[in-house]
């Protein structure tokens, strides 16, 4: 298709070396050849009569112009493949997309691993692909990158689509053979005086929901003494000492079965985290994006007992 002399495969090269701002990147991206891919960015600047992608020192960054055309075209071709998607008749038995999901360790523990299983004999040949989450996860979602964020619904974006799936409450989890834990509660000063593992996210370590919300309503800092990024770790990290650490409850249940650990009460009253799911807005009408998405909502209330 020719838009005034502008072939649309060249738009998809466009948004791809916007998006990269590197000719390897962009190449791999849209499964060309390097060569191919220069030779689209000379098409695209004789076209525009502009440069759109400058070397400045070992890097490669837009134009004014260049910058200012990404969000469009890259808006542009999100909804020709939405248009696409949606009028395909869909089939899940038949489905052969992949989907890929920014998660974290927490709900491939809980969750996804549970819709995995599902999909396997309902959708035997849909893929998926599980990312973990990183300092601005809406950004994969807006480009594109990602079909689905699972997280808490308050930090979900607001330009996109999301619905509730679940409710999660904290508790203490500890050595089985910890005495602190083995009473089943914890009182403020055991609390305040035992050390903690807590989990810190993405290169800002950005502190876990329970950290926030200690801070925040009751002005308490535990004492972490050991720092992770995945939540699986914790485990290893509290067996055979007398560390403790506040998880969400479904993990920590799970922990039980596979682990000597044990649950407790906390001495702090924090509110339940509402978890959503979140999905493009070009997508919102795509009848595999609603199909998975209506899936995952059930397996999961199922799980979780989730009331509105």
């Amino acid at each position: 298709m020719r838009l005034n002399r502008l072939d649309l495969n060249l738009l998809v090269a466009l948004d791809a070396l916007l998006t990269e701002q590197s000719i390897t990147r962009a190449a791999d991206r849209i499964h060309l050849s390097q060569p191919a891919t220069s030779g689209a960015l000379a098409r695209l600047r004789e076209y525009f009569d502009d440069e759109l992608l400058v070397r400045v020192g070992s890097q490669m960054r837009p134009t004014p112009l260049g910058e200012s055309l990404a969000a469009p075209v890259h808006n542009i071709l999100m909804q020709i493949q939405a248009t696409v998607e949606r009028g395909v008749e869909f089939a899940p038995s038949e489905c052969e997309r992949t989907f890929k999901f920014l998660v974290s360790d927490y709900t491939a523990s809980t969750l996804t691993t549970h819709v995995a299983k599902h999909l396997a004999t309902v959708a035997p040949k849909m893929k998926l692909e599980f990312l973990a989450p990183f300092n601005s996860p809406w950004e994969s979602l807006e480009q594109g990158e990602v079909d689905f964020l699972i997280m808490p619904l308050h930090v979900l974006s607001k330009d996109h689509p999301q619905q509730k799936v679940y409710n999660e409450d904290f508790v203490c989890v500890g050595w089985e053979q910890n005495p602190v834990i083995q009473k089943g509660f914890i009182t403020e000063d055991e609390y305040q005086a035992l050390g903690h593992v807590g989990v810190r996210f993405g290169s800002n370590r950005a502190p876990s929901q329970d950290q926030v919300m200690l801070r925040d309503m009751y002005n308490v800092e535990p004492n972490i003494e050991i720092i992770t990024s995945t939540f699986g770790s914790i485990p290893r990290y509290i067996e055979g000492t007398q560390r403790i650490s506040t998880v969400y409850r479904h993990l920590a249940e799970l922990w039980t079965q596979y682990h000597p650990v044990k649950l407790a009460t906390m001495p702090y009253d924090l509110p339940k985290v509402v978890w959503g799911i979140q999905w493009h807005k070009y997508r919102d009408r795509d009848p595999a994006v609603q199909w998975l998405r209506k899936t995952i909502i059930k397996i999961a209330q199922e799980r979780f007992d989730y009331h509105e």
